[in-house]
């Protein structure tokens, strides 16, 4: 085994035994954002199987801000404690683990994947999900709430708590999710942010939450915390590798320990060229 690929890598004062990192996978398998034995059993044979590095799901940093009712969350004390024993597992088997933080914004209150996938409305169990602007994720979709400033302030909030519980739980490593169409991404896409005010229009306007969420956390959070990126919408006139690549700057400028290169996911009308490594150009660029 002397391939890189098994080699030891660090991440600020954190070291992997290998490279091979499991992706956060949404399990839409919670109950009241509480994770369960299906949790354990599929965060902690990934550990068994080797992997360095084990990312647990998207985890809502609010009850609005799930994908859906099946997702994990990490706003209150019941969930916090629910963690703390798949954490263990994770590291006992010698793998670090990390956990990803997520808003779904306008992609929220929906059904898991194999139930369809649709919005769910408020009378059958939903909720108003939130975005930078009134733009509705497709023609099926509900349309969202646009943001207040004080409820990006409270999203700001929200993401500091969380990032508290996961230092609380064990946790070593934290990644912002900023990609897959989700709140972040929402504001950094002119496709779906729309606002006049600081916090749309030019590019820093519609960078500046995903700044304010990233130092926030980093005042709080004593590990390496990363962000996840889509590097292109797959659409004309949306979020592109070169906005990506300056994004980068300004989150490595601010602290960030790693990006996690990934594209799409914000419109329906993407056309993605998929096909063996076709996200590795991405990540070469933004490197």
């Amino acid at each position: 085994m002397s391939s890189t690929l098994f080699s030891s890598l660090k991440i600020r004062e954190v070291s992997l035994k290998n490279r091979i990192v499991v992706s956060p996978m949404c399990q839409y398998s919670a109950e009241d954002g509480v994770p369960n034995s299906w949790h354990m059993v599929h965060l902690g044979s990934r550990a068994v199987g080797g992997a360095g590095l084990i990312i647990v799901e998207a985890t809502a940093v609010s009850p609005e801000g799930r994908i859906s009712p099946g997702d994990v969350g990490l706003w209150n004390d019941k969930q916090t404690e629910a963690f703390k024993p798949i954490v263990g597992f994770i590291k006992s088997q010698g793998a670090v683990a990390g956990v990803q933080l997520a808003h779904a914004g306008r992609k929220a209150s929906c059904e898991a994947p194999w139930r369809g996938g649709h919005g769910i409305p408020a009378n059958q169990g939903g909720w108003t999900p939130l975005a930078p602007s009134a733009v509705p994720f497709g023609d099926r979709s509900p349309t969202p709430r646009p943001m207040e400033k004080e409820d990006v302030e409270q999203v700001v909030q929200d993401f500091c708590a969380a990032a508290q519980r996961a230092l609380n739980e064990g946790f070593e490593v934290i990644e912002l999710h900023f990609a897959h169409g989700y709140l972040m991404h929402q504001f950094l896409s002119p496709l779906s942010n729309q606002r006049t005010d600081e916090y749309g229009g030019s590019f820093d306007n519609r960078a500046r939450f995903v700044y304010e969420v990233l130092e926030a956390v980093k005042q709080v959070a004593s590990i390496p915390v990363g962000i996840r990126v889509s590097a292109t919408d797959w659409v004309e006139g949306g979020w592109d590798i070169s906005m990506t690549m300056e994004l980068a700057k300004g989150c490595e400028k601010r602290g960030a320990a790693f990006m996690h290169v990934s594209s799409g996911g914000l419109s329906p009308k993407q056309v993605i060229q998929a096909g063996p490594g076709f996200q590795v150009p991405f990540a070469e660029s933004v490197k």
